[in-house]
């Protein structure tokens, strides 16, 4: 039986990857993690002083990157160089860097060549800036996943308040609006709907009434 690739596109803090984990758990399916990986290379680049408009740098620096995903009693494990990253990839710093590191070709195509090999195996779910027009363009199902920017930002500023950090909800927009443009304009591979994908605006949708509507649209 042929395996079944489900890609969710969409813009930052639109949800992707809390609804892409559900789904893949309710389906028994391996979710891939694009933009955890595009981070890890991302903390790659921080930790070794190498700024974004640093090109030649970062091509370098590609050659001696290794990211992978691994899975532990359940766990995804984002790997870099063999270190478990889970606990620094997550910070608004290295969020701007992987948006803006992730422009250079370089870094997407070594990404890239993972991910597809890792849809050729087994039934995964994977989403990201790109996923149903460029990584996967024979994905069997293609979901672009949206919401507005306000909405984003409450999104954000709601958990980073959980976690006890403070933040400006205004600032949180304005960086989200940025990180859209930039998604949206850069050369290669730019964050666009694929014609044959299905929109979804969830700005007014809780999350399980996404995941319930996704796995209707997979089973159909």
């Amino acid at each position: 039986m042929k395996n079944f690739n489900l890609a969710i596109d969409g813009p930052a803090g639109a949800g992707k990857s809390t609804i892409a984990k559900k789904i893949a758990k309710q389906l028994g399916f391996i979710y891939v993690d694009t933009g955890a990986m595009y981070r890890a290379m991302a903390l790659y680049f921080l930790r070794n002083k190498i700024e974004a408009s640093q090109v030649d740098r970062i091509e370098e620096a590609c050659k001696n990157v290794n990211v992978t995903i691994e899975y532990k009693e359940g766990e995804q494990l984002v790997m870099l160089n063999g270190e478990n990253v889970n606990g620094f990839i997550r910070t608004e710093e290295v969020g701007n860097m992987a948006s803006a590191s992730s422009v250079n070709r370089t870094v997407r195509l070594k990404l890239v060549e993972l991910q597809q090999e890792l849809a050729k195996k087994e039934n995964v779910v994977m989403d990201g800036r790109d996923i149903g027009t460029y990584v996967l363009p024979n994905a069997d199902l293609k979901i672009y996943l949206t919401a507005s920017s306000k909405e984003r930002a409450r999104r954000r500023w709601a958990e980073l308040k959980e976690k006890g950090i403070d933040a400006d909800i205004d600032s949180i927009e304005k960086d989200i609006i940025e990180r859209d443009h930039r998604d949206m304009t850069r050369e290669f591979a730019p964050l666009k709907q694929a014609e044959d994908a299905i929109y979804l605006d969830t700005s007014d949708m809780p999350i399980e009434v996404v995941v319930e509507t996704i796995i209707n649209l997979i089973q159909k």
